[in-house]
């Protein structure tokens, strides 16, 4: 059972001896409990992807402690899984072939295998393009390989950078739906960054607001709309309408107050 427990994180990059350091996240407290879909959003450059790297273990915070069920978090391992922006498949294999990579790499027998790889091209709808590789498949079929890889090892947490970023609009609503079924069939923890408010409300069902560097919490707001949720909230529904004037407003401040903020130090 996964329980991420996040207290007093900070992180600091080294910088020129000039400049000295730059600090990308200061004292981020947060628990995400085991099932959740929790949403990250925030101006550009507010540390949304090294707080996603530090849950990760790919970097180690500063200050802080990130634990997962009780554990502390010194590094990746099978528990958790990353989803990027890139869709990140092996050209020379095919479906089947990149979703079994991972089970492969833990030393699972083939037909173990196969029965796990069977079930998750069902759960993402690719039954009949198990022998297709990325290049004669869609954008959207990829990004559905890419989740069926990051769930078949059976993490406890799959975090996800931007995943549907490269995606048009009309594929990136189509995968927010296709993520939310397969949340709601595989009961993981997800973690997602995003840049688009109408992605992290419909999805999440907390959202955690960043503040302009240094990140900090500005807000954690719980989303109120019933599961499942329909496309059509998007656009009709009072409590979305009213969820993404109120996060885009937040995000609108934050990001005038990064602009004054910047040119006060520049006349300093």
């Amino acid at each position: 059972m996964s329980n991420i427990v996040i207290q007093n994180l900070g992180k600091v990059f080294d910088g020129a001896a000039k400049t000295g350091g730059v600090v990308a996240l200061e004292s981020i407290t947060c628990d995400i409990p085991q099932g959740e879909f929790f949403c990250i959003i925030g101006p550009s450059g507010c540390g949304k992807s090294t707080l996603l790297n530090i849950l990760a273990g790919f970097t180690q915070p500063t200050t802080g402690t990130v634990t997962n069920g009780g554990r502390p978090i010194l590094g990746p391992g099978p528990d958790r899984t990353v989803m990027f922006q890139e869709y990140g498949l092996f050209p020379w294999m095919t479906v089947r072939q990149n979703i079994e990579f991972g089970l492969k790499a833990k030393g699972m027998g083939a037909k173990e295998c196969a029965e796990i790889v069977g079930a998750y091209i069902e759960l993402v709808s690719l039954v009949g393009f198990e022998d297709r590789y990325p290049h004669q498949i869609s954008g959207g079929m990829k990004q559905r390989v890419s989740i069926a890889r990051a769930l078949a090892p059976d993490p406890d947490i799959v975090l996800m950078d931007e995943p549907f970023a490269a995606l048009d609009s009309l594929t990136r609503d189509v995968m927010q739906e296709e993520i939310l079924r397969i949340w709601g069939g595989a009961k993981k923890t997800f973690v997602l960054i995003t840049h688009n408010i109408d992605e992290a409300i419909f999805l999440g069902d907390r959202v955690l607001v960043m503040t302009h560097r240094p990140g900090h919490i500005k807000q954690i707001l719980s989303i109120d709309i019933p599961r499942p949720r329909d496309p059509s909230i998007r656009s009709i529904d009072p409590r979305f309408l009213g969820y993404r004037e109120h996060l885009a407003n937040l995000l609108r401040r934050e990001v005038d107050d990064f602009v004054t903020d910047e040119a006060q130090r520049r006349h300093a």
